[in-house]
């Protein structure tokens, strides 16, 4: 897991306070007094808040740093501040509810797209999981979307040379214990919900914990014979990804992203 460099925090958390110090005082709500760069400045601890609670988060865990996060994190507020409508602003009876509203919304949407960019190997583009996300409350829907997404994405991931899935493209700078934690959670999803053979099938398919073995190889493994024992593995792995969907808690799913 990475490690952030303490010294050069507190370095930085004594430059923002001495920074929020000299800022004009705002009477009575009104921050309309402040231009873009005491703006950006008035708000660091909003981002520095919102970063430390995602550095807790399984989704953060051992892909980015603190002080990675607060990067990213202030990236998003200097552009929600670049898109702030003052005359808007000056109408609100809340000012200052209304700037943390609107710039959380943009810091949290900065930090995700560089977690998602960092997180292993088994990625869900960005546009999936946004889709995914903005489906909390289709319980049912956002595990089938989770469920359907990750699997595609390890099933269609190209091979040296193919251009035509942009997201592969994107280094990668994420350390392989978030490729083992990313399997550990979704092998604990199915030793819970699936029956072996079933469990068995995706783990081969997928190559959870081991190469990727095809249809053939698979059946041989699990000692299905015939002529069609291919054609039921292909039947197995839809029967325990339906299963997955059907049974795992979208809470569970939570926990992930």
């Amino acid at each position: 897991m990475k490690k952030y460099n303490i010294d050069n925090y507190i370095r930085w958390k004594k430059d923002i306070e001495v920074a929020i110090s000299r800022l004009p005082e705002v009477v009575d709500g009104d921050y309309t007094i402040y231009d873009r760069e005491q703006m950006i400045t008035c708000f660091i601890p909003l981002v520095e808040n919102l970063a430390r609670k995602f550095s807790t988060s399984q989704q953060a865990s051992g892909v980015m740093t603190i002080m990675d996060l607060i990067q990213d994190g202030n990236a998003g507020l200097t552009q929600a501040v670049d898109r702030l409508d003052y005359t808007t602003l000056s109408e609100s009876l809340d000012q200052e509810k209304t700037l943390k509203s609107f710039l959380s919304k943009r810091i949290r949407g900065a930090i995700r797209r560089a977690i998602d960019i960092n997180r292993g190997d088994i990625r869900i583009p960005e546009h999936k999981l946004n889709e995914i996300r903005r489906n909390f409350g289709k319980d049912k829907k956002m595990v089938e979307m989770f469920f359907n997404s990750i699997f595609l994405s390890i099933d269609d991931k190209p091979k040296n040379g193919d251009d035509d899935n942009m997201v592969y493209q994107i280094p990668d700078k994420s350390e392989p214990y978030n490729m083992h934690l990313l399997n550990l959670y979704l092998k604990s999803l199915m030793l819970k919900h699936l029956d072996d053979k079933e469990y068995q099938v995706l783990r081969l398919s997928y190559g959870l914990d081991c190469d990727k073995h095809d249809a053939k190889t698979i059946a041989s493994i699990l000692n299905i014979q015939g002529t069609s024992a291919y054609v039921r593995i292909s039947q197995l792995k839809k029967q325990a990804v339906d299963k997955l969907i059907d049974k795992v808690d979208h809470s569970q799913v939570l926990d992930y992203l």
